[in-house]
Formats: structure tokens, C-alpha cells, sequence
């Protein structure tokens, strides 16, 4: 079947032009009894404009180059022919699509910005300027101390691989502009591209993957977000240096701190997803630092029940030790009672008969358990005489040593696993 050249475009044409395409049929790919074309491929990213981790995406402008050889094309001569890109519509060019892409355009100020370029022996130079926003699927556990890998797909939409071929052109150098791209949160690391296949249900199609691995720069929400966080958690120890007698002043600065601290909770989530199964680095330091400023509440709260209820004693602490001491012995004297009680019983029941074997075993049960019991019990009232406050005001002297501790000790190994695990 023999297609209209251009639908009368040829007659405007120069005359190389007209004898290349006269009798070519667009809608059929080079080679096309002869096995597949192979199409080479190039590109320059001229800008990553926007990553977002809501929409887990990126936004970028690319000039995308493809080239490939078709026989139909070739002249005599020693230059190559540049066309305006308007006679796109009068070659075959590949169908090449990019896979994870959400929304893309090509950009036609003030013309469609396309390049058409045609060698003596055939070669088709096509180039395009594209701007794409892609999917990127993102790891946000260790956020903002992360790293993303990103991809750029391309494959054929409708030629299978024994249609065409697509390959890199030059390899990994075959995308440029990375090494001086700029970008504002991140610094890319590596980048290297790949040769596949896709798979579906109506064939196998050529692939060619970029991937690029980006890496978050922390020094912004190092000064965003967790410098305040730590000086937020140091200022509610103030609260330790202030005398017990000062409520006002201790209640102020730990529901202040509370408040800010939840302020700052609430603002560091504006720029991430609402709702995601990601538990990141960032909420895990928050919720460390409100943990500590809220127990530095706490701290409050039990030192002034403690002072309270020594106050309202009666009796002098050494009375009031020896009270403690009689209801111990008590209690154990109860359960010493309660083990020698049986052991009675079957004495007086020795002398009327003779106990069996099984009775003898059944009294030494017993007699392991209630000193099983006794045991435990001396090792409660050992662990309650430690958490015995005699004096309360010293609560805040070991809460001057130990909040400022487990703070430095939680940090050091926060940093650690986050940094380089």
C-alpha cells in the first residue's frame, strides 16, 4: 500500500529532500523484513525542579536523543541535512515512552522544540526537550538522614524486542548534567544506567533504566529541627535548680516546653505525608525529646506528692522506720505461721498413726513452698526500701545527673545507628 507523501508537503521540499522521502511509508519501521533496528540513546538533564516526598515524585527537564539507522534514508553527499522539526511528522520515529511517568510535556516556545538530522548513510539523529514528572518510590525511615534511589525508565510501547533494539550510546556517559546539577535539599551520589527487559502480558519490549542516587543534605533540619528540640529539653532541667517551694515557676516551664515541644512536633510533619507506615529518624527524636521533657514534668509532680506527704507526718522519720520494720516482721512472721501450721497438725497426727509416704512427700511440698514464699517476700520489701524516698529533695539532685546523662547516651547511640548503620 502505497502512502500520500506528506499529503502534498514534498512539493514545497528541496529537491533532496523530495527524492529522499518519495515512496517512503512512515508507518513502517526501518528494516522491516530484515530483522530489528536498533535505536541508541542519549540524554542531558537540564534541571531537577522539584522532589517531593508527599507525592513521592520528582519533576524534571531532559533532552532526550535517540538515533538509528534507516536504509530508506540515505543520499549522496558528505553533510548531514538538518529539517525543521515541523517534518517530524513525515518520518517513522520510535515509540519511545517514559513508564513511571505521571504527567509530561514537550515544550513548544516558540516552536516545538524538536531536532531532526538525517546522515548520507541513513542515520536519523531525533532529539526532544521534555519535561516529566516520574514516580519514585522513597524509603523515608531514616528521614532527613536518608538516601533515595531514583529511576528513568524508557521503554517501546508497541515494538516488541524483535522490532527494535534499545541500547545506551556511550555506556554510562550517556547521561550528562548531573555532576553540575544543583539541587536545594539534595547532593546526588552516583548515578549509572542499565539495559532490560519488560515483561507483559502481549511480549517482551526494550528497556533502558537511568538510576541516580540522591542523598538529603541534614544541615537544614539540623538548624530546623533538632537544635531546638535539644535546647528545648535542656531548658526544661532549669526546673531541677528551682527550690520545690517555687510552683508556679516550675509548672510554667514544663507545660511550656511540653506545648512548644508539641508546636515543633506538628510543624517538622507539614512537609511529609499525612498518612504512611514510615516511622522516620525525625519522629523518633521528637518523641525522645518530648519523652524527656514530659518526664521532667513528672519529676515535679512525684517531688512535690513525696514533700507533701512527709510534711503532713506527725511522727519523726526514725518512728516512723520502726513501724515500717514491726509491719515487716509481721507479715513475716504471718507466713512463717502459715508454713509451721501444717507441720503441727501432722505431729499431732503422728501419734495417733503412722503418716503414709505420700503425706511425708505432701509436707515437704509444702515446706518448699512456704520458704519459697518467705524468700520472695524479704526480696520485695528489699526492692521497696530502694525505691523508698527518705529525703524528697533529693530527687532533683539525681535528676540534675541523671536526665543530662541518659540524654547523651540516648543521642550517641541515636546518631550512631541512624549515621552509619
Amino acid at each position: 500500500m502505497q502512502i500520500p507523501e506528506a499529503d502534498g508537503k514534498s512539493e514545497i521540499l528541496p529537491p533532496t529532500i523530495q527524492k529522499i522521502i518519495k515512496g517512503y511509508n512512515k508507518y513502517l519501521r526501518p528494516f522491516f523484513d530484515n530483522g530489528p533496528v536498533s535505536i541508541g540513546m542519549s540524554m542531558d538533564i537540564a534541571s531537577i525542579d522539584t522532589i517531593s516526598e508527599i507525592n513521592m515524585d520528582y519533576t524534571a527537564t531532559i533532552f532526550l536523543r535517540q538515533r538509528w539507522t534507516d536504509e530508506r534514508l540515505c543520499f549522496d553527499g558528505n553533510k548531514s541535512l538538518s529539517l525543521d522539526g515541523r517534518l517530524v511528522e513525515m518520518l517513522w520515529v520510535p515509540d519511545t515512552f517514559i513508564v513511571d511517568s505521571k504527567k509530561s510535556f514537550l515544550h513548544d516556545v516558540t516552536v516545538e522544540n524538536r531536532l531532526i538530522r538525517i546522515y548520507p548513510n541513513g542515520t536519523v539523529l531525533y532529539a526532544i526537550r521534555i519535561t516529566t514528572t516520574v514516580s519514585c518510590s522513597m524509603d523515608l525511615t531514616k528521614y532527613p538522614m536518608d538516601k533515595q534511589t531514583c529511576t528513568l525508565q524508557l521503554e517501546s510501547w508497541g515494538y516488541n524486542i524483535n522490532d527494535v533494539m534499545f541500547y545506551w550510546t556511550r555506556g554510562n556517559d550517556s547521561v550528562r548534567g548531573l555532576d553540575t546539577l544543583q539541587l536545594a535539599q539534595y547532593t546526588v551520589e552516583d548515578h549509572f544506567t542499565s539495559v532490560t527487559e519488560a515483561v507483559y502480558e502481549t511480549g517482551r519490549y526494550p528497556k533502558l533504566v537511568f538510576h541516580f542516587e540522591l542523598k538529603r543534605n541534614i544541615l537544614y533540619f539540623i538548624l530546623e529541627t533538632y537544635v531546638p528540640s535539644i535546647l528545648l529539653v535542656v531548658l526544661s532541667w532549669v526546673s531541677f535548680w528551682i527550690s520545690q517551694s517555687s510552683v508556679p515557676a516550675r509548672i510554667c516551664i514544663g507545660v511550656t516546653t511540653v506545648l512548644t515541644m508539641t508546636t515543633l512536633m506538628m510543624g517538622a510533619r507539614t512537609s511529609l505525608p499525612n498518612a504512611n507506615c514510615f516511622i522516620k529518624a525525625i519522629d523518633v527524636y521528637l518523641g525522645i525529646c518530648f519523652s524527656f521533657i514530659f518526664g521532667a514534668l513528672l519529676e515535679y509532680a512525684v517531688t512535690h506528692f513525696c514533700t507533701l506527704h512527709q510534711l503532713s507526718s506527725k511522727e519523726p522519720p526514725k518512728i516512723i522506720d520502726d513501724d515500717d520494720e514491726e509491719e515487716k516482721n509481721g507479715v513475716l512472721a504471718a507466713v512463717t505461721n502459715s508454713c509451721s501450721a501444717p507441720d503441727n497438725t501432722n505431729k499431732t497426727d503422728s501419734n495417733k498413726s503412722k503418716q503414709t509416704s505420700t503425706d511425708r512427700e505432701r509436707e515437704r511440698s509444702q515446706h518448699r513452698v512456704c520458704s519459697s514464699a518467705m524468700s520472695v517476700m524479704k526480696r520485695l520489701f528489699c526492692i521497696f526500701d530502694c525505691f523508698h524516698v527518705k529525703n524528697p529533695y533529693h530527687i532533683d539532685n539525681y535528676a540534675r545527673f541523671s536526665f543530662p546523662l541518659s540524654f547523651i547516651i540516648i543521642n550517641v547511640l541515636y546518631w550512631v545507628y541512624y549515621l552509619y548503620f
